[in-house]
């Protein structure tokens, strides 16, 4: 058997579903043989960097591996923002890389990949030779697993045509296992919740498994909850709730969270804009829960385990509900007074607040980066944490296009929703826009086009430069989609948003929303620094 023969039978067996990439020399007989010998999904990207967000949105949205193939030299340094990307979200991927013909030394492509490949912080796996490649594989996916990391595996092309005999080589992953708390931290971590009167209880992404037994802890003690913004809706219909605590929360719930004496975090993460660039770590008034010792918890376990114990043991000691939730008065969250919007603009929150109500309501929801975050995080919600996916952990615009394809792929039963600034589309968005349609994905783009990039706008203005250097004539967003396959709609008064619902049900391909804004009245991003 050759060798890509015996990669892609492997990758199968490895219950590898789904491979996004770009096809060049080294993989295409491997693809070949992923799609036509194992029934595989193979997604074609229109650019490697595409075809690594993919594979991060799908990894996002399962939980599952994300893999991703593509071909040497400039194909490799083309995914580097999405494993960086990747990297900082800690998400499982498998990059499959071809590399240069081992006796070649004139390739134009060629490039030392390893060199590249590590200042990422992805981990890289060589397959050393044509025989050991099988082995090599397992390894890679096993540290990509484990890690939570990307892993890059390194294929020499020349190896792929070479005869090797196939072997099911084991993935050998730890089984999974609760981590209890230690009673004694349990013992302190209650000390702290008993000396508290005006507690608050935070979830993170590593706490939605464990909603149930956070919520258990909340009302024992008498405490409204909040969330982390990867965490955002987890809490939707509570009573109690807060919604997303930090900087891209709403003002009053932070005030309720200012005033607590204890935030008790579970699965957080802890970031510059959830504790307001560290606002809300003053005094050591929040306690950490988390399996993560990256974090740095002072109660190490896992989320529901560690909430169940601290309420049995506040309940052998007696300890009273503080009692402080009850003292808040219903937080009503209402539209802010905006100015008018210049001729031919809708205002950004009305027009947001109705797709809200339009979308499909169990839907995927997908943010790209850019000015426009903090308007789609405030109007724009989802029915479980789980499908909302952030490409934003390295700060960058026009990831999410590649993300919403690899969501919606995941899960095509449902209506993926992707919400992007118009710089953010023409940076990253308009050529995967067609894979999507080539794709036939449930797809709705949701543009917030204040035609040029809002976020250095706002600094030019701020500095008293030319504002206008910021702005750009686009061409029609609308009639791109159209160009593409898809189906687009522009959106410059009330009429045009009273004509919105009738153009979401009727949708019959990859839909394009150009909501066109006026640059004066966005709100600003939050500052990490």
């Amino acid at each position: 058997m050759k060798l890509h023969a015996a990669l892609a039978r492997a990758l199968a067996g490895y219950r590898v579903g789904t491979m996004f990439g770009l096809i060049g020399d080294a993989n295409l007989f491997m693809v070949h043989s992923f799609v036509h010998d194992h029934d595989g999904h193979y997604v074609g990207a229109a650019h490697e960097a595409g075809a690594t967000f993919m594979a991060f949105g799908y990894a996002e949205r399962t939980g599952k591996l994300g893999v991703v193939t593509v071909t040497h030299g400039p194909a490799l340094t083309n995914t580097l923002t999405g494993l960086v990307e990747a990297v900082r979200a800690r998400t499982p991927m498998l990059l499959i890389a071809g590399d240069t013909a081992t006796r070649s030394r004139t390739n134009i492509q060629d490039i030392a990949q390893r060199d590249v490949v590590l200042p990422t912080g992805a981990g890289f796996e060589q397959a050393r030779t044509p025989d050991s490649a099988l082995d090599d594989l397992a390894l890679a996916i096993r540290r990509a697993l484990v890690e939570r990391r990307p892993v890059v595996f390194n294929v020499p092309s020349d190896f792929m045509a070479a005869d090797v005999e196939y072997r099911e080589v084991p993935l050998r992953l730890p089984r999974a296992q609760k981590a209890y708390p230690d009673p004694a931290a349990v013992r302190r971590a209650v000390d702290r919740i008993t000396a508290s009167r005006r507690p608050v209880v935070l979830a993170g992404r590593g706490a939605i498994d464990s909603r149930d037994a956070v919520l258990r802890l909340a009302e024992r003690i008498g405490a409204p909850v909040a969330t982390t913004l990867k965490a955002r809706d987890l809490f939707r219909g509570e009573p109690y709730t807060l919604g997303i605590a930090g900087s891209v929360g709403d003002p009053a719930a932070q005030e309720v969270i200012d005033s607590s004496d204890l935030i008790i975090s579970f699965g957080a993460g802890l970031n510059a804009y959830t504790t307001r660039n560290g606002a809300l770590l003053a005094g050591g008034r929040v306690l950490a829960v988390d399996n993560d010792l990256e974090t740095l918890p002072e109660l190490v376990g896992d989320s529901g385990a560690a909430a169940n114990a601290l309420v049995d043991a506040l309940d052998d000691r007696g300890v009273a509900s503080r009692g402080f939730r009850a003292t808040i008065p219903p937080l009503v969250v209402e539209a802010a007074d905006r100015p008018q919007t210049a001729p031919g603009t809708v205002d950004v929150g009305a027009a947001l607040r109705l797709l809200d109500d339009l979308l499909p309501a169990d839907r995927t929801l997908v943010s790209d980066g850019g000015r426009f975050m903090m308007e789609g995080f405030r109007h724009l919600t989802v029915t479980d944490p789980r499908h909302f996916v952030l490409p934003a952990n390295f700060g960058s615009i026009g990831l999410g296009m590649g993300a919403a394809i690899g969501a919606a792929a995941a899960d095509p039963s449902r209506t993926t929703v992707m919400v992007s600034g118009d710089g953010g589309f023409m940076h990253g968005g308009v050529a995967e826009f067609s894979t999507a349609v080539r794709e036939g994905l449930d797809l709705i783009v949701v543009v917030c086009n204040d035609g040029g990039y809002g976020a250095e706008h706002i600094q030019f203005v701020r500095r008293g430069l030319d504002p206008a250097l910021s702005l750009f004539a686009w061409p029609d967003l609308a009639e791109i989609a159209e160009a593409h396959g898809g189906e687009g709609f522009t959106v410059r008064n009330q009429d045009d948003l009273d004509h919105l619902a009738k153009v979401i049900a009727n949708r019959r391909r990859p839909l394009l929303i150009d909501l066109r804004l006026d640059v004066d009245h966005i709100a600003p991003m939050p500052s990490n620094s």
